[in-house]
């Protein structure tokens, strides 16, 4: 079906070393990115999607932080709704609270976690305050953060 096509598409683009290499920079960097490349930002849909698939694969070697981890995050997106609400705000700020919350699972080191943790926490007590841009910002942050601590950029989708 067309889940499974977007699947392979998906594959095929980030076959690369270079170009997950240039994905997980993208996002763990988002504003420099986008000042030094405004036309080659990734849209967060292919990136729940690349998620998705590297949870999907994390099941088999771990690197999707077992038990407790982001199988259960990939569980709350196949159901949608979390992260589809009209109010694309509330979608984000969903996703950064699901995603930081298992990042322990994950992380390679207590700098990481203390990170993560930070964007979480800033985003969840001022999110009333914050710009629409701000939180997207720190969405796209936090999912190249999972990425970089799953092995993306070496394994691969």
């Amino acid at each position: 079906g067309t889940g499974h096509d977007a699947a392979m598409i998906c594959r095929r683009r980030w076959d690369s070393r270079e170009e997950r290499q240039k994905l997980v920079q993208s996002l763990l960097d988002p504003v420099e990115f986008k000042a030094s490349y405004p036309d080659s930002e990734v849209p967060f849909e292919e990136v729940k999607l690349i998620l998705g698939l590297a949870w999907q694969r994390g099941r088999w070697d771990g690197s999707d932080g077992g038990p407790g981890g982001y199988g259960e995050v990939l569980s709350i997106m196949a159901d949608a709704r979390r992260y589809e609400d009209e109010d694309e705000m509330i979608s984000a700020l969903n996703f950064i609270e699901d995603v930081s919350k298992r990042f322990a699972t994950i992380s390679r080191n207590a700098e990481e976690l203390k990170r993560m943790k930070c964007i979480a926490t800033e985003i969840q007590g001022r999110h009333h305050h914050a710009g629409k841009e701000e939180v997207f910002m720190d969405r796209r942050e936090v999912a190249g953060m999972v990425l970089d601590a799953m092995g993306f950029v070496d394994n691969g989708l």
